[in-house]
Protein backbone atom coordinates (compact mmCIF):
# COMPACT_ATOMS: atom_id res chain seq x y z
CA UNK A 1 0.00 0.00 0.00
CA UNK A 2 1.56 3.60 -1.15
CA UNK A 3 0.91 6.26 1.52
CA UNK A 4 1.33 9.70 -0.14
CA UNK A 5 1.80 12.67 2.55
CA UNK A 6 -1.74 14.45 3.05
CA UNK A 7 -2.53 16.30 5.70
CA UNK A 8 -5.47 14.49 7.96
CA UNK A 9 -7.66 16.95 9.99
CA UNK A 10 -10.51 16.93 12.98
CA UNK A 11 -13.39 19.31 11.57
CA UNK A 12 -11.63 21.45 9.23
CA UNK A 13 -13.62 23.58 6.68
CA UNK A 14 -15.26 21.56 3.80
CA UNK A 15 -17.62 22.83 1.50
CA UNK A 16 -20.10 21.33 -0.37
CA UNK A 17 -18.72 21.30 -3.59
CA UNK A 18 -15.81 19.80 -2.43
CA UNK A 19 -17.80 16.76 -1.15
CA UNK A 20 -19.57 16.50 -4.47
CA UNK A 21 -16.65 16.52 -6.01
CA UNK A 22 -15.20 13.82 -4.52
CA UNK A 23 -18.26 11.67 -4.45
CA UNK A 24 -18.28 11.82 -8.64
CA UNK A 25 -14.71 11.38 -8.22
CA UNK A 26 -14.90 7.52 -7.00
CA UNK A 27 -18.39 6.96 -9.78
CA UNK A 28 -20.51 7.93 -6.35
CA UNK A 29 -23.90 9.86 -6.60
CA UNK A 30 -23.42 13.13 -4.60
CA UNK A 31 -26.75 14.94 -3.58
CA UNK A 32 -26.03 18.76 -3.73
CA UNK A 33 -26.39 20.38 -0.66
CA UNK A 34 -26.02 17.28 1.66
CA UNK A 35 -22.86 18.57 3.89
CA UNK A 36 -24.91 21.79 4.78
CA UNK A 37 -27.90 19.97 6.10
CA UNK A 38 -25.31 17.17 7.56
CA UNK A 39 -23.31 19.31 9.14
CA UNK A 40 -25.35 20.98 12.15
CA UNK A 41 -26.05 16.90 13.23
CA UNK A 42 -22.42 15.72 13.18
CA UNK A 43 -20.28 15.26 16.40
CA UNK A 44 -17.52 15.63 13.78
CA UNK A 45 -15.94 15.13 10.69
CA UNK A 46 -12.19 14.23 9.08
CA UNK A 47 -10.86 15.42 6.21
CA UNK A 48 -7.78 14.78 4.31
CA UNK A 49 -6.07 16.73 1.86
CA UNK A 50 -3.11 16.81 -1.24
CA UNK A 51 -0.23 18.90 -0.41
CA UNK A 52 -2.14 20.96 -2.83
CA UNK A 53 -5.33 21.84 -0.81
CA UNK A 54 -7.49 18.74 -2.88
CA UNK A 55 -9.75 17.32 -0.61
CA UNK A 56 -8.96 13.39 -1.09
CA UNK A 57 -10.47 11.50 1.88
CA UNK A 58 -13.74 11.96 4.58
CA UNK A 59 -15.51 11.13 7.09
CA UNK A 60 -18.54 12.23 9.11
CA UNK A 61 -18.41 10.87 12.88
CA UNK A 62 -22.56 11.73 13.34
CA UNK A 63 -23.78 10.90 17.30
CA UNK A 64 -26.67 10.47 19.74
CA UNK A 65 -25.26 13.30 22.15
CA UNK A 66 -24.39 10.32 24.50
CA UNK A 67 -22.30 7.02 24.27
CA UNK A 68 -22.96 6.15 20.35
CA UNK A 69 -21.13 7.61 17.60
CA UNK A 70 -21.93 6.31 13.77
CA UNK A 71 -19.22 6.56 10.67
CA UNK A 72 -20.69 7.53 7.92
CA UNK A 73 -19.61 8.85 3.97
CA UNK A 74 -16.46 7.59 4.20
CA UNK A 75 -14.63 8.36 1.12
CA UNK A 76 -11.70 8.04 -0.89
CA UNK A 77 -11.22 9.96 -4.05
CA UNK A 78 -11.24 7.28 -6.72
CA UNK A 79 -7.69 8.21 -7.84
CA UNK A 80 -6.22 8.11 -4.17
CA UNK A 81 -7.66 4.85 -3.29
CA UNK A 82 -5.32 1.89 -1.66
CA UNK A 83 -2.63 4.33 -0.06
CA UNK A 84 -3.78 4.58 3.30
CA UNK A 85 -6.00 7.49 3.15
CA UNK A 86 -8.88 5.43 4.33
CA UNK A 87 -7.59 4.17 7.26
CA UNK A 88 -6.02 7.40 8.30
CA UNK A 89 -9.08 9.03 8.04
CA UNK A 90 -11.52 6.15 10.09
CA UNK A 91 -8.49 6.13 13.02
CA UNK A 92 -9.06 9.71 13.45
CA UNK A 93 -12.54 9.85 13.49
CA UNK A 94 -11.91 7.02 15.91
CA UNK A 95 -9.66 8.73 18.20
CA UNK A 96 -11.68 11.59 18.37
CA UNK A 97 -15.37 10.38 19.22
CA UNK A 98 -13.33 8.60 22.47
CA UNK A 99 -11.98 11.63 23.26
CA UNK A 100 -15.90 13.21 23.48
CA UNK A 101 -17.16 10.49 25.50
CA UNK A 102 -18.35 7.87 23.15
CA UNK A 103 -18.48 4.45 24.15
CA UNK A 104 -19.40 2.64 21.11
CA UNK A 105 -18.44 3.66 17.22
CA UNK A 106 -20.82 1.64 14.52
CA UNK A 107 -20.41 1.37 11.10
CA UNK A 108 -22.64 -0.42 8.59
CA UNK A 109 -20.56 -1.44 5.00
CA UNK A 110 -21.25 -3.73 2.61
CA UNK A 111 -19.62 -7.34 1.84
CA UNK A 112 -16.94 -6.10 -0.32
CA UNK A 113 -15.52 -3.46 2.19
CA UNK A 114 -15.39 -5.66 5.25
CA UNK A 115 -11.93 -6.30 5.32
CA UNK A 116 -11.11 -2.30 4.76
CA UNK A 117 -13.16 -2.14 8.59
CA UNK A 118 -12.57 -5.29 10.05
CA UNK A 119 -8.65 -5.69 8.96
CA UNK A 120 -7.21 -2.26 8.53
CA UNK A 121 -9.19 -0.23 11.10
CA UNK A 122 -9.98 -2.59 13.81
CA UNK A 123 -13.82 -2.86 13.67
CA UNK A 124 -13.94 -7.07 14.87
CA UNK A 125 -16.81 -7.15 16.79
CA UNK A 126 -19.88 -7.77 14.68
CA UNK A 127 -22.68 -7.29 15.85
CA UNK A 128 -26.56 -8.11 14.54
CA UNK A 129 -27.78 -5.38 12.92
CA UNK A 130 -31.30 -4.51 10.70
CA UNK A 131 -31.71 -2.56 7.35
CA UNK A 132 -34.94 -0.95 5.64
CA UNK A 133 -34.55 0.25 2.31
CA UNK A 134 -37.34 2.74 2.88
CA UNK A 135 -38.15 3.99 -0.67
CA UNK A 136 -38.65 -0.54 -2.03
CA UNK A 137 -40.27 -1.43 1.40
CA UNK A 138 -44.26 -1.39 1.55
CA UNK A 139 -44.40 0.30 4.63
CA UNK A 140 -48.43 0.69 5.87
CA UNK A 141 -49.63 2.33 9.21
CA UNK A 142 -51.93 0.10 11.34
Amino acid sequence: MERLDVEVRWRAPVSDAELVALTVSHGGRPEPGWWDRVRPHSLGWVTARAADGLLVGFVNVAWDGGVHAFLLDTRTRGDWQRRGIGTAVVRLATLRAKEAGCEWLHVDFTRELRGFYREACGFDAPQGAGLINLHAARLTPE
